[in-house]
């Protein structure tokens, strides 16, 4: 009896050794988590990790150094809403169906229809919880682009874009209800100093402050998605505002870049288009910056704290190139585009290439870099493989899983990244390999010629190189003509034709 009671204790003993064993098991068998967080007119050179020497970015860096950082990464376009489509359906400006920005009624922007499947529909299908958090901008409440009738089980944010330009809204939208917010009077987006009021007196910006940060009360709901559903996997969209203008941060984040002091003129925006004055715009700037780094910082530690971390995927990106209010955003004193030509709303590099950060623990070797040309229609096609659902994804996007350039191993080049804007004058692109052409101007001019870039030796886009290279402009031209589709929603006469 008592040899019975011996080998009895010896197996519960080894069966309790095993059990975090078997536990460890099972998770690496479930689908891993995904986080996708998209920074807002990020820069190419905005983070540390891609040669920024102002802005503090070290949970970003620290990002990059646990995964793989992309050196030849594109946003769908070169504004919010139709690089949001592009990226949220896997099909390229030319077959997307949002293609530049338009406002819808009452709030928000043109819809996605219905028969358009985002990547978030084809997760939640295949058994994620999926939440979006942030701005979205694909279609108003309630309507078929509602973010809950496009695969999203939670949304909390800014369903508009233009609502989005303030930091201290009156209210979010959390789900179907609009929630209200600490700020009696909610600070707008735009406006100038009243008449009168010294640009010089810190006093004058003081109605430019608020109280409830909107921005902390969408990673607080992103906190609490993770801790809802951290026992199944779950798709984290968190499209970010940040550092979209207006210049709004709290002042406890613009100390440690006063202690700079930097050359620092107010913007006031006297006259002109424009969003609110601040008194410090570069301290703002680079303030708002550090403030998403830390959220970002937020999402990692608890991703830890609950030891989730070994089977989340976290991307990280922008949706196009820094804004072009250098009196609010001085691109030029954070070299925001690095050597690149152009900002926001241009096709050329410094409009569309953008910070690309993947980590995935076990998979993704640390601290590698691709050169690999990778596009936001290849986010849907990447993230479904990833979670077991490519058999879910439509035949009829652009876009290429790179899902084996992750894991190290080698993958053929894409045969050409096409993108197409009716707006900011008309312009239209194409890459093929170390070759970008790009036509401007096609609302006055439908037969602008093509510029020619070898990239590989000019990045900066400054060597027209087209009259040399004749047979590679006519075969540029011909795909430019082949990817372009008509849309009735989003005519491009000049394209068209």
């Amino acid at each position: 009896m008592n040899r019975f009671r011996v080998h009895l204790s010896l197996f519960f003993l080894a069966v309790l050794v095993l059990m975090p064993a078997v536990t460890r098991a099972e998770d690496r068998s479930r689908p891993p988590n995904i986080v996708f967080i998209l920074a807002d007119d990020l820069g190419y050179a905005e983070l540390g990790c891609y040669g920024q020497k102002k802005i503090r970015t070290p949970n970003l860096d620290r990002l990059a150094s646990q995964g793989m950082r992309f050196t030849q990464a594109y946003s769908g376009n070169a504004v919010c809403a139709p690089s949001r489509c592009v990226l949220m359906t896997g099909k390229h400006p030319g077959h997307a169906w949002v293609r530049t920005n338009r406002s819808a009624k009452p709030e928000g922007q043109e819809p996605i229809p219905p028969e358009e499947i985002t990547i978030a529909e084809i997760l939640r299908d295949h058994g994620y919880k999926t939440g979006a958090f942030g701005k979205w901008g694909l279609g108003p409440p309630a309507s078929m682009g509602d973010p809950l009738n496009q695969g999203f089980d939670r949304f909390f944010g800014y369903n508009c874009q233009g609502h989005a330009h303030s930091y201290y809204p009156s209210y979010l939208w959390s789900n179907d209800k609009r929630i209200k917010l600490n700020n009696d009077p909610p600070v707008p987006g735009h406006a100038s100093l009243p008449k009168g009021a010294d640009p010089n007196d810190p006093k004058s910006y003081e109605r430019f402050k608020g109280k409830d940060y909107a921005p902390d009360r969408i990673n607080k709901q992103v906190l609490d998605f993770i801790r809802t559903h951290k026992e199944e996997p779950f798709f984290l969209y968190y499209p970010s505002i940040i550092p979209h203008v207006a210049l709004h941060v709290p002042d406890e984040d613009l100390k440690p870049y006063l202690a700079l002091k930097w050359h620092d003129p107010p913007f006031t925006r006297a006259k002109g288009y424009g969003y609110t004055p601040h008194f410090t715009p570069r301290a703002a700037y680079a303030a708002m910056i550090s403030r998403l780094d830390r959220y970002v910082g937020n999402v990692l530690k608890l991703l830890d704290e609950l030891q989730l971390a070994d089977n989340t995927v976290v991307f990280f990106s922008s949706d196009n190139g820094t804004t072009t209010l250098k009196q609010e955003v001085d691109y030029e004193f954070f070299e925001s585009v690095g050597p690149l030509r152009g900002l926001k709303g241009s096709l050329y590099e410094g409009g569309i290439r953008v910070p690309l950060i993947v980590r995935w623990p076990g998979k993704v070797k640390p601290g590698t870099v691709s050169d690999r040309i990778v596009g936001f229609e290849d986010i849907l096609p990447t993230l479904a493989e990833i979670a077991g659902a490519s058999k879910r994804v439509p035949r009829n996007i652009d876009g290429i899983s790179f899902v084996p350039t992750l894991l190290g191993k080698k993958q053929p080049p894409r045969e050409f990244l096409y993108r197409e804007f009716p707006s900011y004058g008309g312009q239209q692109s194409i890459r093929v390999g170390k070759w970008k052409a790009i036509r401007r101007n096609l609302l006055k001019n439908p037969n602008a010629p093509i510029e020619l870039y070898n990239l590989e030796e000019d990045v900066g886009e400054s060597k027209n190189v087209a009259d040399k290279h004749p047979q590679i402009v006519a075969r540029l031209s011909e795909l430019m003509r082949r990817e372009h589709t008509p849309s009735k929603v989003f005519p491009f006469k000049a394209l068209d034709r």
